[in-house]
This record gives C-alpha cells, structure tokens and sequence, in this order.
C-alpha cells in the first residue's frame, strides 16, 4: 500500500491540515494518511502546553469522517524527543511491504538542512512538499541542502526530484489555506470564534475543555 504520513503538533488540528492530506492522498494515490502528533517537537517548544493526549484526541475527532485518514500515537509510545527519521524507521521496519510518503510543508522543507538525520529521510521515504502561503520551492534542486544536492536530479516535466536511491520528492502546488495553528490559538484566547477553520467537532472539543483560554 501507498502510506502518507503526516507528523505536526497538531496543536490544533485545522481544516489546512486535512485538505493538504486529501490532495497529497490524490497526487500520491495514498491507500492511507497517518496523522502523526509529536509528543516532544525538537524544533520548537509545544505552544500552550497542551497535553499529547488531547491533541491526539482533537486529530481523532478530526478525521472520524474520512476512512482514508487514520491517527498513530506512536510518537507518544517513544521517549525522547520526535524525530521524523526515528518515526519513519519504525514504520518501515512495521510496514516492509509499503511504500512510504512523508508529507511536509515547503517551509519545514527550506530548513531540513537543520533537521536530525535529514539525509536519512531521502533515503528511506518518498517526499511530498506542500505550498505554504508565501513560501513557494520555485528552484527545487537549489532549494535542497548543499550537501545532497548532487545525489539528486530533477524532471522540469514532472516537476519532481529524484533521489539516487530511487526516491522522489513531490511538489503540490494550489491554493494552499493560510490557516495556522498560531492564529486559531489566538482567536481562542480572544474569545473570538474559529468556526471554519477547524472541523466542528474539535471546536466543541477546545470549547468545552477550555483549550487555549487559560
């Protein structure tokens, strides 16, 4: 099977995040999108604290539609800080016969230079870069750390890079929803409404545990 997966803090989930899995399910033909909640990020400190189970249960009431979506706690079962690369060994080792998607946006992609073990990432999964608002990859090959740059060539045709293991790297252009976590946590704690912008279950859900408000 084809398997997306998708790691953010999810800190809230919010509609931009399910329709960037939906077309990357349709570009990739995804049998599956794992949403993925990191339970100890290592890029940045976790925004209000809010607890790993909470956020797994807001993804949960998020994608309780779709029958192509499906949440992995596995972040949370691990010690230790959430590594992508840690989380895409594990679920090559669980998945051998599967072929992997690791979904990310363009911005995570302009800096994975930073990440650990970026260069593994490359190698073990198939890539799909997402167009965040304002940051568009119009130079795919220039956009890739200096130190990898040569193990990969690039299709204008299909627009795509190719790995020297056989990997690729997909670029998913649109109109990418300026929607943000940060702004809905801010319109919460203002007390204005995030109606539309996340599913209306999870806002029932920060509503009625008083997320993002104290």
């Amino acid at each position: 099977m084809n398997i997306g997966l998708m790691g953010g803090t999810f800190n809230p989930v919010h509609c931009a995040h399910l329709r960037i899995a939906e077309e990357a399910r349709e570009l990739c033909r995804l049998d599956r999108v794992l949403f993925i909640p990191a339970a100890d990020p290592p890029h940045k400190p976790l925004a209000g604290e809010v607890p790993f189970d909470r956020r797994c249960e807001m993804v949960r009431l998020a994608i309780a539609d779709n029958p192509s979506f499906e949440l992995s706690d596995i972040e949370g079962r691990r010690e230790g800080k959430s590594y992508s690369i840690d989380t895409i060994h594990s679920f090559a080792d669980q998945r051998p016969d599967d072929k992997l998607f690791f979904i990310i946006g363009s911005d995570s992609f302009f800096e994975i230079g930073l990440w650990h073990r970026y260069a593994e990432i490359f190698r073990m999964c198939n890539l799909i870069v997402v167009e965040r608002p304002g940051r568009p990859v119009v130079a795919p090959l220039e956009a890739l750390p200096v130190a990898i740059r040569g193990e990969f060539s690039y299709s204008k045709t299909l627009n795509r890079l190719q790995h020297a293991s056989g990997q690729q790297v997909y670029f998913l252009k649109g109109r990418p929803l300026d929607i943000s976590s940060t702004g809905i946590r801010g319109r919460v704690a203002a007390g204005n409404s995030i109606s539309g912008l996340v599913p209306p279950a999870v806002e029932a859900y920060i509503k009625k545990l008083r997320i993002y408000t104290e």
